[in-house]
């Protein structure tokens, strides 16, 4: 999976070489066994699914909603003897994708956040603001593309939702010269929409492409990626048996974010005081494994620079019944007043 930020950036990531970030700690971290079964949520190029059958005798369900990415996988199924299933499909989903597979709930979970290297590689798949392209940005090839979002928003639509999913201080700015370009002519091609931002957001030299935020919160809005994120949390709590593992790996503070809340409400007991007791709640689904954050190491860094701005959160399931669901509203980030002044 790309990480993000750069002088060097790509599509809100560094250049892909499809290397797995943080794939020793993703591995340790999961405490592989024997027999074990395995959910990655995220298979990409299928680093971490790779590792994990090659680290033990495990079995493997590896997901993605990018039937690009389904069909390159088809040559690690066929030599997996058996031992990988390869499914199109949502992470979102993979409580039920599990449960549809009929192998019993799961040792462990991992999901690796973000766009993949093949997606960016890919020009004609819209994430980049360094290839040309249509400016699309789905991941699955299905619903409003990123041409239709800066088509049809307002321009305080729009601020709201670049400053919201791009933490853009200049969102207000890009937003009103966006609907003043596209007032001459529709906005359809990724460079053309780098070319705008880049009138208005100044960067020097080493730092990230001015499209880089406005890019990045046009794919997460495109792809639902913060919901996604949210449901997949929730979904493997679902999954995961007593002792299971949860490995996460985010690239950039959204995402952390709402990983650090999810783990940080379920590993959290009902605490009373000397005045009041505890008050009822759900007991903790999880425990954490990793305090804080595991960041990559300076060799990795060395190896691949991209690294730098990767995050592994881990825990490990309890006894105890998942928590109840449609809570997600709060693990997601509020909605900013985008509106107010944009400085330079």
């Amino acid at each position: 999976m790309a990480g993000r930020g750069g002088s060097d950036s790509d599509a809100a990531g560094g250049p892909a070489r499809h290397l797995p970030v943080l794939l020793e700690e993703v591995v340790d971290h999961l405490a592989l066994v024997d027999g074990g079964l395995y959910v990655d949520g995220t298979f990409g190029a299928g680093g971490y699914t790779r590792a994990i059958l090659d680290a033990a005798d495990t079995r493997v369900i590896a997901i993605d909603r990018d039937p690009n990415a389904i069909r390159d996988g088809q040559e690690l199924v066929a030599s997996s003897a058996g031992r990988l299933r390869l499914v199109h499909e949502r992470f979102s989903r993979l409580d039920e994708v599990v449960e549809a597979e009929g192998l019993g709930m799961a040792d462990g979970v991992v999901l690796d956040i973000g766009v993949s290297s093949m997606q960016i590689d890919e020009g004609e798949r819209g994430f980049s603001f360094r290839r040309d392209g249509p400016l699309d940005m789905r991941m699955s090839s299905e619903g409003p593309s990123a041409a239709d979002l800066v088509g049809k928003l307002s321009d305080t639509e729009l601020a709201n939702l670049i400053y919201r999913f791009g933490e853009e201080r200049q969102s207000r700015n890009i937003a009103r010269a966006i609907v003043a370009a596209r007032a001459e002519i529709p906005i359809t091609r990724t460079l053309q929409l780098a070319d705008i931002i880049a009138k208005v957001v100044w960067a020097k030299p080493h730092e990230p492409h001015p499209a880089t935020r406005t890019f990045q919160a046009l794919r997460i809005a495109v792809n639902d990626e913060l919901g996604e994120l949210a449901r997949a949390l929730e979904a493997a709590e679902r999954v995961l048996k007593p002792g299971g593992r949860l490995v996460v790996v985010t690239f950039h503070s959204l995402e952390d974010r709402i990983v650090k809340n999810f783990l940080s409400n379920r590993a959290k007991a009902s605490a009373g005081s000397r005045h009041m007791p505890a008050l009822a709640g759900p007991a903790p689904s999880f425990k954490l494994v990793a305090r804080g954050v595991v960041d990559a190491g300076e060799e990795e860094l060395r190896r691949n620079p991209r690294a730098r701005s990767a995050k592994l959160r881990a825990a490990e399931r309890s006894g105890a019944p998942a928590h109840p669901t449609g809570d997600l509203d709060r693990l997601l980030p509020p909605l900013p007043v985008a509106d107010a002044r944009s400085r330079r």
